[in-house]
């Protein structure tokens, strides 16, 4: 029996429904689970126990072995330039001066995990409150569970009669794929603050030498940027979900809108007090480069 091409065409629409209207499923029922515990971090991002072997439970073991280490190294390199100094009279930091400074970064260096661990959770705090003041205010879960759901019931996800090539259809990829790129964007973020925290003592270190706290600074401005940005998700889906939101075009539209604003929400952090970017979307773009180079 042979097939005309009215046929076929809805034959291959028909599949093609079926297979993206299924991945789309799979996506949701797996996003659900871990959206929010990759993006609203708190102190117990460091509580895993390999992590803190690498970062070291004393001074004598992990990370912060190399970084006391390199601090005896600024100690001796420091004593070199002072003999010398005798002889070429020039002019460098005082004894006196450099001890103490000394004193306190070996202080800081070595409690960079008590100080990372407190400022992630004030971090947490700051954001969990603005959470909270979504749910008493909309009476609303402020989370990316609550969102996904708002989107199940705008753009009608759950109908059986999924068409790609419909305008819901459209709508449905669009917020699909900017779910996606979310959460390869706060994964990434995620790794990021830990990688941010393993390198606090050498950070510390850097403070050691005039000429080398730059790398302090840098650290500092995007660690910060890394953890506000936290805050920021926070307060745009509390704007998201003070949108009394229906099937109409209006609110598909804002809830697009609001996707691209968590999407971008890290650029826009980076604009105003600097960091990296973990955008998914630029990353992949600057390794394509890289492989082409």
């Amino acid at each position: 029996m042979e097939i005309d091409s009215t046929q076929l065409t809805d034959l291959i629409t028909g599949t093609l429904n079926e297979i993206i209207d299924n991945l789309f499923s799979s996506i949701s029922n797996n996003i659900y689970s871990i959206m929010d515990d990759i993006t609203f971090i708190s102190e117990q991002i460091l509580s895993d126990p390999n992590f803190q072997k690498i970062l070291g439970s004393s001074s004598s073991d992990g990370i912060l072995l190399i970084a006391n280490s390199l601090l005896l190294g600024f100690i001796i390199y420091y004593a070199i330039r002072l003999f010398f100094s005798y002889y070429h009279q020039s002019q460098i930091q005082r004894p006196y001066q450099f001890l103490v400074r000394i004193f306190l970064i070996g202080i800081f260096m070595n409690s960079s995990y008590f100080i990372c661990e407190k400022i992630i959770a004030l971090n947490h705090i700051l954001s969990s409150s603005i959470r909270n003041l979504g749910e008493i205010l909309f009476q609303k879960s402020i989370c990316f569970s609550s969102l996904i759901s708002e989107l199940n019931a705008i753009i009608n996800i759950q109908s059986q009669n999924f068409d790609l090539f419909s305008f819901d259809g459209i709508l449905k990829c669009l917020c699909y794929f900017g779910l996606v790129n979310l959460l390869f964007s706060y994964s990434l973020r995620y790794i990021m603050v830990q990688v941010f925290v393993l390198i606090c003592p050498f950070s510390i270190l850097s403070l050691s030498i005039s000429s080398t706290t730059w790398f302090f600074k840098a650290w500092y401005k995007t660690f910060f940027s890394l953890l506000i940005l936290q805050s920021f998700i926070a307060i745009i889906l509390l704007i998201i979900f003070s949108f009394n939101f229906n099937e109409n075009l209006i609110s598909k539209f804002l809830y697009i809108g609001g996707l691209y604003s968590l999407i971008k929400a890290n650029l826009y952090i980076k604009e105003l007090i600097g960091g990296i970017s973990t955008e998914f979307t630029v990353n992949l773009t600057n390794i394509k480069n890289l492989l082409k180079s």
